[in-house]
C-alpha cells in the first residue's frame, strides 16, 4: 500500500506540475507548493489514500483546468467527488462561495471537510510566514468560521483541533 500510494502520489504531482499556473512575486500563494504541502500534511498525518491524493489535487480543476474525467480515470471516482467538493463554484456570487464550498464539503462527508481543513491550516501557515494579514483575517478566518459555524458534531478528527487553534490565535475580538 505504502509504494503504490507514493507512485500514485508522484504521478498527481505530475499531473498538478504540468498544468499549475506559473508562480512569480506577484503570485498570491504559490499554487503548485500550496497543493504538495497539503498533500505531504495529509500523508504524515496517515490519513487514508483518498483523502491523501484528493488533499494533493484539491486544486486541480478550480485552478489549473484539469479535466474531471482525467481526476476520474487516474485515481478514481471517490478521488474525483472529493476535488469536486474542495472546488469553488465560480458562478455563484463571490460572497456565496465560501459558505457554498463549506456546505458541499460537509454533505460530501468528513472527508471532503478534511481535505478544506488541512488546505485552510496550509494557507494559515503560509500567509503567517509571509506576514499577510489581510489574508489570515478575510480568507483563512472566514474559512474557519465558517467551518465551526457548519461543522456535524459527527465529525471527529483531530484536524479540526489544530485548526481551531489557528483560528483562535486571528480570531478578532
Amino acid at each position: 500500500m505504502i509504494k503504490t500510494l507514493n507512485i500514485e502520489f508522484e504521478q498527481a504531482i505530475r499531473l498538478l506540475s504540468n498544468n499549475a499556473p506559473v508562480s512569480d512575486e506577484n503570485t498570491r500563494k504559490p499554487v503548485l507548493f500550496h497543493d504538495i504541502r497539503v498533500g505531504v500534511y495529509l500523508y504524515e498525518n496517515n490519513y487514508s489514500r483518498d483523502i491523501i491524493l484528493a488533499g494533493l489535487l484539491h486544486d486541480a480543476i478550480e485552478f489549473m483546468n484539469i479535466k474531471e474525467n482525467t481526476i476520474k480515470t487516474e485515481f478514481g471516482e471517490n478521488i474525483l467527488k472529493l476535488v469536486l467538493a474542495n472546488s469553488k463554484d465560480e458562478s455563484l456570487e463571490k460572497t456565496q462561495r465560501n459558505e457554498d464550498l463549506i456546505k458541499r464539503c460537509i454533505m460530501s462527508g468528513q472527508d471532503a471537510l478534511i481535505i478544506k481543513t488541512a488546505d485552510t491550516i496550509d494557507s494559515f501557515k503560509y500567509y503567517f510566514s509571509t506576514g499577510n494579514e489581510e489574508q489570515l483575517q478575510h480568507y483563512c478566518l472566514e474559512i474557519a468560521n465558517l467551518i465551526f459555524k457548519f461543522i456535524p458534531t459527527s465529525f471527529n478528527d483531530c484536524i479540526f483541533e489544530e485548526l481551531k487553534l489557528w483560528q483562535n490565535k486571528y480570531l478578532v475580538s
